[in-house]
């Protein structure tokens, strides 16, 4: 099952006081990008987040979710009708975050 565009619309109103969030569709989901850096993304109408260390223990009590078949499992975010807990998730996870790397 792909995700709504209304979802999605959803997502970015509560991110919206965020600068630099973007996303890109990718086979019916969206890849989430905060300063650059893949966050997460929205899968069958689900927020799901990368599980760093900081994620995890400001939701310590969140399931374990596969995105889809053959990845690996990302932390379900519950709480997405608290813009302020958005906005300070994403804030702390950033440092942890991988850097994307450079396209040759």
């Amino acid at each position: 099952m792909a995700s709504s565009k209304e979802y999605l619309d959803f997502i970015l109103e509560q991110l919206s006081e965020l600068e630099d969030i973007s996303y890109r569709a990718m086979m019916g989901e969206y890849i989430l990008y905060y300063r650059g850096k893949i966050v997460g993304g929205i899968y069958d109408d689900r927020l799901l987040v990368k599980p760093t260390k900081t994620a995890v223990a400001m939701m310590p009590n969140a399931d374990m979710e596969l995105p889809y078949d053959g990845t690996k499992e990302m932390l379900l975010v519950d709480d997405v009708d608290n813009k302020e807990f958005l906005r300070k998730l994403l804030e702390a996870m950033y440092e942890e975050l991988p850097t994307p790397k450079k396209k040759k």
